[in-house]
């Protein structure tokens, strides 16, 4: 019998290490938010009219990634060392936060997509199933092994990648960071991240209204340009996605009448 007097104290779990040290180095970020109520009819009704599902997340991951083709800052990153200076990259990496149960135990991962500007909204849909379907190990080999190792050499390895690496930090954690729970009705307020730019979205309500949060390292970039990146994104999904998904639509009718 259990004497409920007594606790337990025992190590930090496997599955919890990853977001602790996201959040030990997130701090460093000077983080600021800011969010548009953008109306989303057009593309709902395009989601809904298409034959194929492509999800809310793999429509933002796109629509950032173009939006960024226009604005630079969003490819940028901040770093210190040896002297405070930016890096840009050429392409958009984005970071999708993935939550996997395992044995009973919650898990976060990220997916990352190289040029999600130059991929087809299929292909991101394809590669978030992939992340929801196949084992962690195997799908997010690296961070499950990198979840497995003490904490001082996780967190060089955080280290080296976020102060050390330039082109190598974007194609391992990403340029910006994509982040929802709108599917279970909720809003995130401002996840953490260690990325320039984090992204994320609640749930549409009757309107097909839904407030859309860009979370923004204030050392990059101001909330002028972060309200034009709002505003742009907005237009991105409502004009050029929907051609996309009236298209991807149109390419499965053809063939399956040939």
């Amino acid at each position: 019998m259990t004497d409920r007097r007594n606790g337990r104290r025992f190590a930090v779990p496997a599955n919890r290490r990853l977001t602790w040290d996201l959040l030990t180095f997130h701090r460093e970020i000077p983080l600021c938010a800011h969010d548009r109520q953008m109306d989303l009819t057009a593309i709902s009704a395009a989601r809904t009219e298409c034959t194929q599902r492509i999800s809310w997340p793999a429509l933002f991951i796109k629509a950032y990634a173009l939006v960024a083709q226009e604005i630079p800052e969003l490819r940028q990153t901040w770093y210190v060392w040896p002297w405070a200076h930016v890096y840009q990259h050429p392409t958009s990496v984005a970071a999708l936060t993935v939550h996997k149960e395992l044995q009973g135990e919650p898990w976060l991962f990220w997916g990352l997509f190289r040029s999600p500007e130059l991929l087809g909204l299929q292909e991101i849909q394809s590669t978030i199933d992939q992340f929801q379907s196949q084992p962690a190990p195997l799908v997010f080999r690296n961070q499950w092994r990198l979840a497995h190792l003490p904490t001082f050499l996780r967190r060089l390895v955080w280290w080296w990648n976020l102060k050390i690496e330039t082109r190598k930090r974007a194609t391992r954690l990403g340029t910006y960071f994509v982040s929802t729970l709108s599917a279970q009705g909720v809003e995130i307020q401002l996840p953490p991240s260690v990325q320039t730019g984090c992204l994320t979205y609640g749930p549409l309500d009757k309107h097909n209204v839904s407030r859309v949060t860009l979370a923004y390292d204030h050392r990059i970039m101001d909330g002028t340009l972060v309200a034009r990146v709002l505003k742009r994104l907005e237009c991105v999904l409502n004009e050029s996605l929907v051609t996309e998904l009236k298209a991807v639509t149109q390419s499965i009718l053809t063939h399956r009448a040939a």
